[in-house]
Formats: structure tokens, C-alpha cells, sequence
């Protein structure tokens, strides 16, 4: 892991970091996918329609459909596939979820305004999404004229 990456990990935290377990390194398709490159991608999209996200999408073909990797099948990631497809979302998908949790974090001070430690917890979250939505900004997944809005992030609570 590089040092920004640690960093970014414990901004706001006195954790260490990220952790987790590494897949292993596998050459080419496993020999029980029976699925097509043309198959794969039109579940993909399908899929993709159906409201699901990419991480989402990815745990389903893992569970339900038995592909552990696209990219080791297809030879693409399922970004790829879906920018291909025409399917692609207005805003990335970890870029939503802050957006998400900050609303939620909105309403709850809407019931509760004295509950100074989620103020608190709303300012860093929301300090994320501007580090975050200015990073997609300069790698141009986001048009420059975007701006994070509280009021706009309230309608996509679910």
C-alpha cells in the first residue's frame, strides 16, 4: 500500500488502515464458467438496468452465476462493459454512497440537532465528498461545472 493510501485511510480515525484478505493470482478462465463474452456482457447490462450497482453486480455474479472476476473471463472490467453497453451512471458509485450517507446524516440532524458528534460526522463526510468529487473532476468523470449540494443529495436518500 502506498503512503497516500494509508493516510487517506486514518484521516479522521486513529485506525491503521485498510485490511482484508488478497485473492489469488489466477491465469486465464476458470474451467467452470460455461458463459460467452456476448453472454456475460448482456447479463451485465441487464443486470445494471435492473437498478444494481457495480459492487453489487459483481457479488450476484460471484454468488448466483459462479464467476469470480469479469476481468479474468472477459478481459474487461464491468465498467468497461457498461460504458460499452451505454449503460454508465452520472455520478461513481463510491462518490454516490458518501452522498448518500451524508443525506441520511442530514435528515437524522433534522430530527435530532443537538446531536453535536453526527454534525460533526456530516462535516467529514462531506469534506470526503469534495475531496473525492474534485479528484473525478481532474480525471474528468465528472463534469467541472459539478457541485455537491445538500439539497440535491436529500432526493437520492433511499
Amino acid at each position: 500500500m502506498d503512503r497516500k493510501g494509508a493516510i487517506m485511510a486514518r484521516m479522521h480515525t486513529r485506525k491503521r488502515g485498510r485490511a482484508g484478505s488478497k485473492r489469488p493470482v489466477r491465469e486465464g478462465k476458470p474451467s467452470w464458467v460455461n458463459m460467452g463474452n456476448e453472454e456475460l456482457d448482456q447479463l451485465i447490462i441487464k443486470l445494471k438496468k435492473e437498478g444494481l450497482t457495480k459492487s453489487k453486480l459483481g457479488m450476484i455474479l460471484r454468488d448466483q452465476y459462479g464467476i469470480p472476476k469479469v476481468k479474468e473471463i472477459r478481459g474487461a472490467r464491468i465498467s468497461k462493459i457498461l460504458e460499452n453497453g451505454g449503460v454508465k451512471d452520472q455520478v461513481p458509485e463510491d462518490l454516490a454512497a458518501l452522498m448518500n450517507r451524508a443525506a441520511n446524516l442530514n435528515k437524522h440532524l433534522g430530527v435530532n440537532p443537538k446531536d453535536l458528534k453526527n454534525k460533526r460526522g456530516l462535516e467529514l463526510v462531506e469534506a470526503k465528498i469534495k475531496r473525492l468529487s474534485d479528484y473525478y473532476k481532474r480525471k474528468s468523470k465528472l463534469p467541472a461545472s459539478w457541485n455537491y449540494s445538500r439539497a440535491a443529495s436529500k432526493s437520492n436518500v433511499k
